[in-house]
């Protein structure tokens, strides 16, 4: 009996057991609200379910939430700026939560690497977060905001012409001088341009430096990589954010020339100085300075004349996005139209010849949970940019504005007939710019990708599956449409009339049209396995990828059969991570890559890169004893990456040709005796392989006293081997004709140091922030295919890449004695005011044995920025400044060498308003300008010191003030929030060089001005 009523009671229990577990798993209606300390709801705070990624939703305006849970599941509560909070259900389906603002710990901060975010505290390679705040710029390329703003990024802009203004910027300067030096560009995961991402759409932006964080990137990753994850939708809510900016844009420089009257006596000067009779009499040059015959003796500024004082640029951005526990969605367009500053011919209804550039951009994320486990994201992004020119060409623009003297010729004659000196680049400017038609750039861009993330904790808890494919096509098309009217050229003197006599020198050309279109087709498939495990005070985490990248031209092949073949790429990467208490990291990383540009046995190649980081601030003797430490991170790594990137395709293959130049000589040298037959135009280079870069990175990231101080600091060293590159010197007797073979036989070293610091202080309710940047890198060639010299000054191993060589200039000569007691100089005649060289071998000559490395590279190997922002209730302000240095370059050309190519060139002003040596008047040897020479002075005009400037500078980068409209105001017309603000790029730049913009590194000017902007903007959150 007992033993009927024992079992009885058991299954009784079981029941009650079996009906309470399937209770719990039915799901019931949660409600709450959430708000702060200060009973405020809170909009936006993100509410899921613990374990179930996506299956969430979040707080509307009012702080309310709905969502349907199981009991004794957990309630995830998080939003930026505050704590998380996790919460058991239980009996009450009521939940209200209070959630309190977050300490800022410099730990906890999450940063996006190779293979997913982690936790700053945890990374034990170079990684750089990019404060997207920072990143400010009006024109339609966010590169040109790298430069001062990211540690470890060297940038230059060198062109301000609208579509074309984009910065070209190297992770930690030039470290090879074979292959590409460009980084590579993850966009989610996929490669893509910098270039025509908007920054609206960008949720974080790392870049990676070291070995350890690219070697998983084996051959693409030896130049550094930027990593961008875009933007994807929150649960059950719908945000909408909009922007508009309009900028007047003028230019930081603006060449300056001399008048039409201080030309001509300076054109007398220079042929005085030669022997020769002055150009212009006296009555001449005054009908010049007072301007009575404008068709013989014109004066025109053509700068002023054909350059606007500036042009405007509007930029408009809209996004939106939402979703439930099912799917999110995050969709933005972007439209950009800066104008050029370019004059126009307003006869012309029908087209436009400025230089006028439009983008059209637009993103579509979708987040799909398929299952508990199963998310699908589905990207769609693009772009369609509209560059409009004139239809001259930009070199012959810019040579004509530059070329053109002001007294050379009118624009029109009295008699309505166009004035031309003839051919291309001494055109007349105002037919280049307006009456030669029109060019159109068409580039589109449609970019796919689909990601698979599936978990697996079924099988092993903490394993999960990424899977990843992306498709792009890109299309470029180019229309030239090319007319210009008949040109004409006066006679210096009229006829006996007084008529003009004209000659013609161009004959009309009626209208016609060019094409040309190029594309290509980019396919990448990804696979990853993912395994994170938590054992007590250890952590283990791994990730194995695969990935296989082909590239196609669509468009354009010719008759080159290779163009038509696929380039592809291969790689099996994985990674290993160990961590201990917080305190101990290690991480093992290796990328092993097949590329089909290298023959068989030479195409795959192992980069493996091992890292370890120490926390000192997590031991126990420092917290005890220093307590406002809060990180202190040392940090080493150690590691090869790959380079493939060669400008011949193929290199193992030999190619023949019967041209009869290649033929075969069968008596001396010298003779004549070529007879023609099949030879070899390019020799097979069978054992041609990887480029590979060591590297070594040993940093430090701090954070002190509550994070208010923080930042990092990185020395690099790097050794590139087997840069590929041209034979050029091999001797004639191995019997090789046609084009050199190429093999592995560069090496250059590169060392320097980056970082960044931040500095935050709050003082009621003024908020600092007061931040700095700084990379440092110098490279040396170590070994290169460098010709037997007995002087090792010539060769370039030994120097650094792109290396500025000329000859050391002593000053001015100062009589004719000076001349017969110096070194005799090869190149032409010299004269008292000439230059005078150092003879530097001390052979008594003057020649190319003399040239010696001089001053820097034309690239900056030093770029740095600091800045300050403050905010006080509703107004905020920010100043960026920016500066490069450790560059120089040479100024050369016809502006710069008054009357080297006769009456064709304008005339710095600066070369009257500085100390220029005058016979008779001025004949200091240090003066800055040396002798005018009418037709040229081959000897003054050779690269030395002489000609030699510093490029460095510092500029005011941005200056911007911004106001936070009341939320009072804004709830009244339906708007969660909206700013106004100010902003100001490039307001001042300080530099010793002053002809021209510094940062452009332009030899002779002949280039589109940097702009000057003043941006005014509204953003707006619904």
């Amino acid at each position: 009996m007992k033993k009927r009523i024992l079992l009885l009671l058991l299954a009784l229990i079981a029941v009650k057991l079996n009906h309470a577990q399937n209770g719990s798993r039915i799901p019931v209606t949660i409600t709450g609200t959430v708000s702060n300390k200060a009973k405020e709801p809170l909009n936006g705070v993100t509410v899921t379910i613990k374990d179930q990624p996506g299956l969430g939703t979040a707080t509307d305006n009012k702080g309310n939430y709905t969502i349907k849970a199981s009991k004794y599941q957990w309630l995830v509560f998080a939003m930026l700026g505050y704590e998380k909070q996790e919460i058991l259900i239980k009996d009450d389906l009521k939940i209200d939560i209070l959630l309190k603002e977050a300490d800022h710990r410099a730990m906890d901060e999450v940063i996006v690497t190779a293979l997913g975010p982690q936790k700053k505290a945890t990374v034990t390679g170079a990684v750089t977060t990019v404060d997207l705040s920072q990143l400010k710029t009006p024109t339609s390329s966010i590169t040109n905001a790298l430069a001062g703003n990211v540690a470890g990024v060297m940038a230059m802009q060198s062109s301000g012409q609208p579509g074309s203004n984009m910065s070209e910027f190297w992770i930690r300067g030039i470290s090879t001088f074979g292959a590409g030096t460009s980084a590579l560009i993850l966009v989610d995961g996929f490669e893509r341009s910098l270039n025509e991402i908007s920054i609206e759409d960008i949720e974080s932006f790392s870049i990676l430096k070291d070995a350890s964080t690219t070697a998983i990137y084996g051959s693409r990753g030896a130049n550094g990589v930027v990593l961008i994850t875009t933007k994807k939708g929150k649960t059950d809510r719908v945000s909408i954010n909009g922007k508009h900016e309009a900028s007047y844009n003028t230019r930081t420089f603006t060449p300056s020339y001399v008048d039409g009257h201080t030309y001509a006596s300076l054109m007398n000067e220079s042929r005085i100085t030669r022997n020769e009779e002055p150009f212009y009499n006296n009555e001449e040059l005054f009908l010049i300075k007072n301007r009575l015959d404008p068709d013989l003796y014109p004066d025109i500024n053509w700068m002023d004349m054909f350059l606007k004082d500036g042009a405007f640029t509007q930029r408009s951005s809209l996004n939106f996005d939402g979703g439930g526990s099912l799917a999110r969605y995050f969709v933005s367009g972007s439209y950009i139209n800066e104008g050029g500053m370019y004059e126009t011919d307003e006869n012309l209804k029908n087209y436009n010849t400025n230089a006028n550039y439009k983008r059209w951009n637009y993103r579509a994320n979708i987040d799909m949970n398929l299952t508990k486990s199963t998310l699908l994201r589905v990207g769609i992004s693009g772009s369609l940019g509209k560059q409009n020119l004139p239809g001259g060409t930009y070199d012959e623009i810019w040579a004509s504005l530059m070329g053109q003297n002001p007294i050379s010729i009118p624009i029109k004659y009295s008699d309505g007939r166009v004035a031309s000196r003839g051919g291309a680049e001494k055109q007349n400017p105002w037919v280049l710019i307006t009456q030669q038609g029109y060019i159109e750039n068409w580039a589109n861009k449609l970019q796919t990708n689909v990601t698979l993330e599936q978990n697996l904790d079924v099988l092993t808890k903490g394993l999960r599956f990424v899977g990843r494919f992306g498709y792009d096509i890109n299309n470029n098309n180019n229309i030239r449409r090319m007319k210009w009217p008949e040109g004409w050229m006066a006679e210096r003197l009229r006829n006996s009339d007084g008529e003009l006599v004209l000659k013609r020198t161009i004959t009309e050309q009626l209208l016609t049209q060019r094409s040309n279109a190029t594309g290509d087709r980019f396919e990448t498939l990804q696979g990853e396995l993912h395994y994170n495990k938590q054992l007590k005070d250890h952590t283990l985490g791994g990730v194995v990828q695969y990935t296989q990248e082909k590239r196609v031209n669509t468009s354009n092949y010719g008759e080159d059969i290779m163009q038509g073949i696929e380039r592809r790429n291969q790689r099996l990467a994985g990674r290993f991570t160990y961590g201990y208490q917080s305190r101990y990291f290690f991480d093992f990383n290796f990328g092993y890559n097949g590329s089909e540009n290298f023959a068989k046995g030479h195409q795959f190649d192992l980069f493996p890169a091992v890292s370890g980081a120490w926390n000192l601030a997590e031991e126990k003797f420092i917290k005890e004893r220093l307590s406002w430490m809060n990180m202190l991170k040392i940090r080493y790594s150690f590691g090869k990456v790959g380079n493939d990137a060669m400008p011949v395709r193929f290199p193992y293959l030999a190619s023949f040709s019967t041209d009869e130049n290649l033929g075969y000589n069968w008596g001396d040298i010298e003779s004549k005796n070529l007879y023609p037959g099949l030879t070899y135009s390019r020799i097979a280079s069978n054992s041609i392989t990887w480029e590979i870069a060591t590297k070594h990175d040993l940093g430090l990231d701090f954070s002190f006293f509550n994070d208010k101080f923080g930042g990092q600091l990185d020395y690099f060293h790097e050794q590139r081997d087997g840069i590929y590159m041209e034979r050029k010197y091999i001797p004639f007797v191995v019997g090789l004709q046609g084009q050199d073979p190429r093999a592995n036989v560069g090496s250059t070293r590169s060392e320097g140091f980056d970082g960044q610091m931040r500095f935050t202080q709050k003082i009621n309710q003024l908020s600092l922030t007061a931040r700095g940047t700084m990379t440092y890198s110098k490279n040396t060639i170590l070994e290169a295919d460098d010709q037997f010299s007995n002087y090792p000054y010539t060769t370039l191993s030994g120097f650094r890449v792109n290396q500025n060589k000329g000859l050391i200039a002593l000053g001015l000569f100062k009589d004719y004695e000076d001349i017969r007691n110096s070194a005799t100089q090869n190149f032409g005649r010299t004269a008292p005011g000439d230059i005078k060289y150092k003879d530097i071998n001390g052979d008594g000559k003057i020649d190319d044995t003399d040239i010696v490395p001089i001053g820097a590279t034309r690239y900056p190997n030093l770029v740095y920025g600091f800045g300050l922002s403050a905010n006080y209730k509703s107004f905020d302000a920010s100043v960026h400044f920016q500066g490069a240095g450790k560059s120089s370059f040479f100024i050369n050309g016809y502006t710069v060498y008054p009357f080297s190519q006769g009456d064709w060139g304008n005339i710095l002003t600066d070369v009257v308003e500085s100390n220029r040596w005058i016979l008779g008047v001025n004949e200091d040897v240090n003066a800055q300008y040396p002798r005018l020479s009418y037709g040229g002075s081959a000897n003054n005009y050779r690269a030395s010191t002489y000609w030699l400037r510093e490029s460095s500078y510092l500029r005011l980068k941005t200056l911007d003030i911004g106001y936070a409209i009341p939320n009072g105001f804004t709830k009244r017309i339906g708007i969660k929030s909206a700013r106004l603000y100010a902003m100001g790029t490039n307001l001042l730049t300080f530099s010793k060089f002053k002809l021209w913009d510094p940062e452009m590194n332009s030899s002779n000017g002949q280039a589109y001005p940097l702009a000057k902007t003043i941006t005014l903007g509204l953003t707006i959150n619904l």
